[in-house]
């Protein structure tokens, strides 16, 4: 295979089918934010459906932590057996199935089971569709050959902001819990639908001048299990569990703890979180700009610092106003830990799938312990009491920060080969 031509930017030209496949990533994301989004905007109204405690709301979040931990520990197996792009559209279509049957769960009956059961299977999918969709991003960005990850990241922070919105809205006209999440859920599966066939499969790429084919690692269980026996893997876990973590008990909690600690109606709590999600949204679009001009390690370092001012603020801060002004500030903070993570994890593409996978699956382990945990100590001291843990995990990301920054050409031929060494 011959090497392709350059731009005067030093830069392979771009294919049509290439900026096609990125577009459809687009959507891919934006639909998971989507379908996050509807179902943390009627949370408030599913406690009072269900009339549940607390800490009962930590249980009914934690069946979406289970299944998404679920879905991440074969998400790479099933990667490797039908690839990424059959894998999305299936996680997508189950999405809309897990949404669909939550949302009968608790305005049927109500049923906390059959609610959790739903819960279970949007979190199973939602995780498997994460790993596949960033895998697919990550070689979409190699082959575009510029930084994206953090632009695919704001269209699923697009994707929650549309879900926050509409949420809110069908909070406000009463609209029933099951219809809302129905019709979104209708709206999900179609739009996948039509995405897929712009998404590419076993695309070969040019890194470097070396033809790079689909990561050998996620062939065998052998080889995509070697990968976390690399510390930088990891380290980069790490500091996306502290930025999932932030990001997650925003999406889990920020809703209740505006409506039971600073006063906030329903519909209120609801908007509060869409503008969680825009200052994110906002974050992610500029930060391709802060990213490209003071590295990974600053921003990163700098964005942990500032979402814990604003949990600061939220949390000692007794003024519903000002509490917004911290909710902007977490948002801002927390919007680049996750895509940058993802990208680190991808530099070396011959190990992309596998350390993406891993680093996912540390990742996710936030989604998991975060709402019980929060959802317990809520009920002993009050859920802005309660996003204390929140603000240790951003220091802990802070001080991470660094397992980021772009390796050398050196060690990153290095690591590849200790990898297939490990492997064999």
């Amino acid at each position: 295979m011959t090497a392709p031509s350059t731009t005067s930017s030093g830069r392979a030209p771009v294919s049509s089918e290439i900026t096609a496949w990125r577009n459809a990533i687009f959507v891919i994301f934006a639909l998971s934010g989507i379908a996050l989004a509807s179902w943390v905007s009627r949370l408030p109204a599913v406690r009072d459906a269900l009339e549940l405690r607390i800490d009962e709301v930590g249980i009914l979040i934690f069946a979406i932590a289970a299944g998404s931990i679920a879905g991440l520990v074969g998400s790479s197996h099933l990667i490797a057996r039908i690839g990424a792009k059959p894998t999305m559209l299936a996680g997508v279509v189950v999405i809309a199935t897990g949404l669909t049957v939550a949302g009968v769960g608790a305005a049927v009956g109500p049923n906390f089971w059959l609610t959790s059961l739903g819960l279970v299977f949007l979190g199973a999918s939602l995780g498997i569709t994460d790993v596949a969709m960033n895998v697919s991003g990550a070689a979409n960005e190699r082959a575009l050959g510029r930084t994206i990850m953090p632009v695919f990241h704001a269209f699923f922070s697009f994707g929650t902001m549309f879900g926050a919105g509409v949420g809110a809205l069908a909070e406000f006209l009463a609209v029933p819990i099951a219809l809302h999440l129905g019709v979104i859920a209708v709206v999900l599966a179609a739009a996948a639908m039509a995405a897929y066939r712009f998404i590419q499969v076993d695309t070969v790429f040019e890194v470097d001048g070396s033809v790079v084919a689909d990561d050998d690692h996620s062939r065998s269980w052998r080889g995509r299990l070697s990968i976390w026996r690399d510390p930088r893997t990891l380290l980069i876990g790490l500091l996306v569990l502290a930025a999932a973590f932030s990001e997650g008990s925003a999406n889990d909690w920020l809703a209740l703890a505006m409506v039971d600690g600073h006063g906030f109606d329903n519909t209120g709590g609801a908007l509060i979180f869409g503008v969680f999600v825009t200052a994110m949204t906002v974050a992610r679009l500029g930060g391709v700009f802060l990213l490209d001009r003071f590295g990974r390690v600053a921003v990163l370092r700098a964005s942990f610092l500032l979402a814990a001012f604003g949990l600061i603020i939220i949390i000692f801060v007794p003024n519903p106003v000002t509490a917004i002004i911290g909710v902007v500030a977490w948002g801002l903070g927390s919007a680049l830990g996750f895509p940058v993570g993802m990208s680190a994890a991808a530099d070396d593409p011959k190990t992309a799938a596998a350390r993406v996978s891993a680093v996912a699956t540390i990742g996710y382990f936030a989604f998991l312990v975060g709402p019980p945990v929060i959802g317990i100590l809520g009920q002993q001291v009050g859920l802005l009491g309660a996003l204390l843990t929140v603000l240790v995990l951003c220091a802990l990301g802070s001080l991470v920060a660094s397992a980021a920054r772009k390796p050398s050409r050196v060690s990153t031929a290095a690591s590849t080969a200790a990898s297939t060494a490990a492997s064999r």
